[in-house]
């Protein structure tokens, strides 16, 4: 066997372990990639002891491979434990190659798969082989975006595929998905706008979809704790109040306001509070519907308070950019004065 067929064999066996983690954790909620030497560490910091870390390397060693040759390779190329997965840098280029290669390779076959269905008929056979290669597809797809977080191709594969189901429950999936992204990549542009894009996909029929929005937010505000100045991040918080109650407006006009005294540098959280008050002013059905809340709140005090709120800010910290918030509020409530 040739050298390259070697390397070949080696990267695909890699990419099928890698699966199989993901499919026996599925509450994986954080990745990482870790350079090999820092796997000895991870397991002292979890008090495993070296006759034990097969196990905290891998949990799920025993389902993937029972011979030494894949034990040793998974001590140098997967961590897994708490739901937490760690791939070694020095693997991550085969792996990707591995990832792309089986993608597109079930993704030209699911496309025949199709056009043959198309010209004959669909018959029960290959209704069956059209949802293997579904299967086969989303299972590449997700390892190579956890590879490649901006690989659209992929991403557009999973929207099709999810948008022919049409289930809840892979919607879901997709927002596990991404969120798992976005614990690696808080920046990835194509993860927010693909969570955007769930979003807006149930909005009309999910029982619990003020929850989602009100979870969607918390998100924004855990990983803006991680990756400072995430524009993106906050930018999907902003496009998610379009989808507000008035009773979350509210909700999220006094959450925010901790977390932007604790961050004054931070122009995106001021941002984001600047349009819910645009969304506080503009209803202009506003007042009645805070009353069948039990709320007293009136419109032109919510913002005069966000002044004041400003002005202490700007006392507190001289010479900080606060003032350009505070100008915005004071735009906002004129604007509410005169249109009444």
């Amino acid at each position: 066997m040739s050298d390259e067929s070697k390397a070949y064999r080696k990267a695909t066996d890699l990419l099928h372990q890698l699966e199989v983690i993901l499919e026996s954790d599925a509450l994986i909620d954080e990745l990482g990639f870790i350079h090999p030497s820092q796997f000895s560490l991870l397991n002292e910091e979890c008090g495993i002891s070296a006759n034990l870390s097969d196990e905290a390397v891998h949990q799920s060693a025993d389902r993937i491979a029972s011979s030494d040759e894949y034990s040793n390779q998974e001590k140098l190329c997967f961590w897994n434990k708490d739901h937490k997965l760690g791939i070694s840098t020095h693997v991550l280029l085969p792996l990707y190659k591995a990832a792309k290669h089986a993608f597109f390779t079930a993704f030209k076959q699911y496309k025949m798969c199709g056009n043959q269905s198309d010209k004959v008929g669909i018959s029960l056979p290959a209704l069956a082989s059209h949802d293997h290669l579904e299967s086969i597809l989303l299972r590449h797809s997700r390892s190579l975006l956890l590879l490649s977080c901006d690989f659209m191709t992929a991403w557009n594969c999973r929207k099709l595929l999810v948008s022919k189901k049409k289930q809840i429950s892979m919607f879901s999936d997709e927002l596990l998905l991404s969120e798992l992204v976005l614990s690696c990549s808080p920046k990835s542009e194509q993860a927010w706008s693909h969570r955007r894009w769930v979003i807006k996909s149930i909005s009309a029929n999910c029982s619990n979809f003020q929850e989602i929005l009100g979870k969607e937010s918390e998100l924004v505000e855990k990983i803006a704790e991680r990756s400072k100045m995430n524009y993106r991040a906050w930018n999907h918080r902003c496009w998610l109040i379009s989808y507000m109650t008035n009773e979350q407006v509210l909700s999220e006009m006094k959450k925010s306001r901790s977390w932007a005294a604790l961050h004054v540098s931070d122009n995106s959280c001021f941002h984001y509070r600047r349009r819910l008050l645009q969304k506080i002013v503009k209803d202009r059905s506003y007042a009645e519907e805070t009353a069948s809340y039990g709320h007293n709140a009136d419109i032109v005090q919510v913002v005069k308070d966000e002044l004041d709120w400003n002005e202490t800010l700007i006392k507190r910290y001289v010479g900080r950019e606060v003032g350009n918030q505070c100008s915005m509020a004071s735009s906002s409530l004129s604007f509410y004065v005169l249109d009444k």
